[in-house]
């Protein structure tokens, strides 16, 4: 059936519609942003500590890590979820499963409800954290998208910051309120976005994929104006729909097998993104920065003070990257970020080994940057990058194993983090200093830059669609002489249909992009 737009009946169109729906899809990682900041300040509190009979390391390394578990399983069951019931739906799945997690840890009358609570809540944070960064990628422009997963970003930290502070002030209250009050309002949030996200539209990309071309091109519409002539809108559907039925004719399978052989590279470079951005150290500071500034020298509350001035920084870090990522580019700001973070690491192990009268402060100012260049860099982009480099076929699946990968290196940092700083000390902060530097060098010689390219032509930043024009003659070579030419020829005439004469693609040519970008492919060695 022939898409057939209509003149919007939204109240919001274009630019309005696009960043309403980034800012209100920005409260799923609102939520596990919300939870990695709670729990930092819970579990220091004399209260939480009496209820739960003085926990010791691995007891509060289980509480808060365990979270992670019910995150890696859903994280992996999302690709397929995700698919099925669309981005809109499984954001829905994901707040009312955090909401429920949210309620049992609030009333929970012991330790293992609350890990039950934990690993629920975790659940509901796997599938939030998986489909909200491809939704945001698959509605935004190429010249957008890294600002707007960056918008995103700062939507996570803001609920870090914000609940740091209710930490705090709930610190003030001498009962058991003091823990509960601030792990209830978590529910609140779910309850929210469960609700709101029914009235979000659905990705344009997942309906065009399952065959609801007007509903897909409506959408489209909208997000360019409203304007059903609108020829941005329209030239972006047919690209769109000339790839689906390109995928489709090539027989090319959507399982995880075929994923891994086809796009192995694709796969391994946003897993290690997300990995990285665990092992280079933020979770030692976003679950336990109390701590850290207890083993500085500030105590108590004080220590809880310093995190939330400490997240204030950290906010207003992730705020430079909405201009820079799409103009700078993904690479300098990842290889930038790693330097800055090393040094601070390095820096932080120091002060607190050599124990001087100037170590708090010196370790809340080195915290403070490392925080900065984390939020600055490998904050936002680990979530940007994996859904950008993924065809649409296999997106989900894709973006399901990178942020598994981020919940299990974000559990095995939660969970030693405790016994390290015991056990270890100073040595665990130029220990994920280390990281760092590897992850500059992984950066500097194996991610390409994606900055400003169309989803639908990302195969020409990996240079596939040269890599199958090779194998294509490698195959021709062990034909025939006459089969060699017939096939040679039928093949070299459907090549030629597919990229329109070796031209740019059809969004790239409409906004003037006659030379199909900047950007250089990078050869997959897998294939």
């Amino acid at each position: 059936m022939e898409a057939a737009p209509s003149r919007s009946r939204r109240r919001l169109v274009g630019q309005p519609l696009l960043y309403a729906i980034s800012v209100f899809a920005s409260l799923g990682v609102f939520l596990f942003g919300y939870d990695q900041g709670v729990m930092s300040g819970v579990i220091t509190g004399p209260h939480f500590r009496k209820f739960f009979n003085n926990p010791g390391p691995i007891e509060v390394g289980t509480m808060v890590a365990v979270l992670e578990i019910g995150a890696f399983v859903t994280s992996v069951a999302a690709g397929r979820v995700g698919d099925l019931l669309g981005r809109r739906g499984t954001l829905f799945i994901g707040a009312v499963v955090f909401a429920v997690g949210g309620a049992v840890q609030t009333f929970t009358p012991g330790f293992w409800f609350m890990v039950v609570g934990r690993i629920i809540a975790g659940f509901g944070v796997g599938l939030l954290s998986t489909i909200v960064p491809i939704y945001q990628s698959e509605i935004s422009p190429p010249d957008h998208r890294g600002a707007l997963a960056c918008m995103e970003f700062t939507g996570n930290i803001f609920g870090y910051a914000s609940s740091v502070w209710i930490d705090y002030f709930c610190s003030f209250l001498d009962s058991d309120l003091s823990w509960r009050i601030p792990l209830f309002i978590q529910c609140l949030i779910g309850a929210i976005l469960g609700i709101g996200s029914l009235t979000m539209p659905e990705s344009p990309r997942w309906l065009i994929d399952t065959d609801k071309d007007a509903e897909g091109l409506q959408v489209l519409v909208d997000l360019h104006g409203g304007n059903p002539n609108d020829e941005i809108a329209n030239a972006e559907f047919q690209e769109i729909k000339e790839r689906v039925m390109s995928e489709r004719e090539s027989g090319e399978a959507r399982s995880y097998a075929v994923m891994w052989k086809k796009y192995k590279r694709r796969v391994l470079l946003a897993m290690s993104s997300q990995a990285f951005a665990q092992l280079n150290g933020i979770n030692v500071i976003s679950y336990y920065a109390p701590r850290v500034f207890e083993e500085a020298g500030w105590i108590g509350r004080d220590a809880i003070l310093m995190t939330g001035i400490n997240a204030i920084i950290y906010i207003l870090s992730t705020l430079p990257p909405w201009y820079l990522v799409d103009r700078l580019g993904r690479r300098p700001i990842l290889l930038s970020g790693a330097v800055v973070m090393a040094i601070a690491l390095g820096l932080t192990g120091w002060w607190m080994y050599i124990d001087v009268p100037e170590t708090p402060r010196a370790v809340v100012v080195c915290v403070i940057i490392f925080n900065a260049a984390f939020g600055y860099s490998w904050g936002p982009i680990p979530w940007l990058f994996p859904p950008e480099i993924m065809p649409l076929t296999i997106r989900a699946k894709g973006v399901s194993l990178s942020t598994a990968t981020n919940w299990a290196f974000n559990f095995l940092v939660g969970e030693i983090t405790p016994f390290l700083q015991e056990h270890i000390e100073w040595r665990l902060y130029p220990m994920h200093g280390f990281f760092c530097v590897c992850s500059f060098v992984v950066v500097y010689f194996l991610y390409p830059e994606t900055r400003n390219v169309p989803l639908e032509e990302m195969d020409a930043v990996f240079g596939e669609e040269e890599l199958e024009e090779r194998l294509e003659d490698e195959e021709s070579e062990r034909a025939s002489l006459v089969s060699r030419r017939s096939s040679r020829s039928r093949r070299s005439g459907i090549a030629r249909a597919k990229r329109g004469s070796q031209g740019p693609g059809v969004l790239s040519r409409l906004l003037g992009r006659t030379d199909g970008g900047s950007y250089e492919p990078i050869h997959d060695g897998d294939e």
